[in-house]
C-alpha cells in the first residue's frame, strides 16, 4: 500500500515520467494488437491452404482447375483403397489388378489376398497376382497400376520368360507380382 502511494505521488510530481510509462504502456498493447492480427492472418492463410490441398485430394474440383504446372491432368479419385470392410478393399484392389492386366492384353492366372501380413497392421492390404502378359505390355502394366488412383505400390515384381521368349522376343511373359494399397477403414 505504501508502494503504490509513492507510485501515485511520483507520477503526480513528475508529468514527463508518467508519459514516458503511458507511451510505454501503448507502444506494449499495439505491439500486442499487431502481433496478435498477424498470427490470426497466418492462420487463415494456413487454413486457406491446406482446404485447398483437400479438395483437390478429395476431388472436389474440376478437371479444367486440377492442371498441374506442365499442364497435365491430375488424375481423379480417393489415394486409399474403397471399401466400408478391410476385405472389401482387398476385393477392390484384386479387381484393380485384375482390371489393369487385361487392360494390356494380358490374363490372370491367380491372385491371393493377404490381410494379414506385415504391413496389413499400418493400414494396407497386399495382393499376390500370377498372370501372363506379353513383353510390351509389362512396362504399361506396371506404370497403369503405380500411377492411378488409389496410390498402389508394387512391392514385388518376378518375371518369367519362357526359351521360345528369349530367343525370339515374342511370346508371354509369365509375372507374378506383389501390390499392395493403403486402407483407412471403413468412413
Amino acid at each position: 500500500m505504501k508502494g503504490l502511494a509513492l507510485l501515485r505521488r511520483n507520477l503526480l510530481v513528475s508529468p514527463p515520467v508518467a508519459a514516458l510509462l503511458y507511451a510505454a504502456a501503448l507502444v506494449f498493447l499495439l505491439w500486442m494488437m499487431g502481433s496478435t492480427i498477424a498470427g490470426v492472418l497466418a492462420q487463415r492463410e494456413l487454413y486457406s491452404g491446406a482446404t485447398t490441398l483437400l479438395a483437390q485430394i478429395e476431388g472436389r474440383k474440376s478437371p479444367s482447375a486440377r492442371r498441374g504446372a506442365n499442364d497435365v491432368a491430375v488424375p481423379s479419385g480417393s489415394p486409399f483403397l474403397e471399401g466400408a470392410t478391410v476385405t472389401v478393399a482387398g476385393a477392390g484392389l484384386v479387381q484393380r489388378v485384375a482390371d489393369a492386366v487385361t487392360k494390356v492384353g494380358g490374363s490372370v492366372l491367380s491372385t491371393q489376398v493377404d490381410l494379414q501380413g506385415n504391413e496389413s497392421k499400418a493400414g494396407f492390404v497386399n495382393v499376390a497376382a500370377s498372370c501372363e502378359v506379353d513383353q510390351p505390355g509389362l512396362q504399361q502394366l506396371i506404370y497403369d497400376l503405380e500411377a492411378g488412383l488409389p496410390l498402389l505400390f508394387v512391392d514385388q515384381l518376378v518375371v518369367q520368360a519362357p526359351p521360345a521368349v528369349v530367343s525370339t522376343g515374342e511370346g508371354r511373359l509369365r509375372v507374378l507380382l506383389t501390390v499392395s494399397g493403403q486402407w483407412q477403414g471403413g468412413r
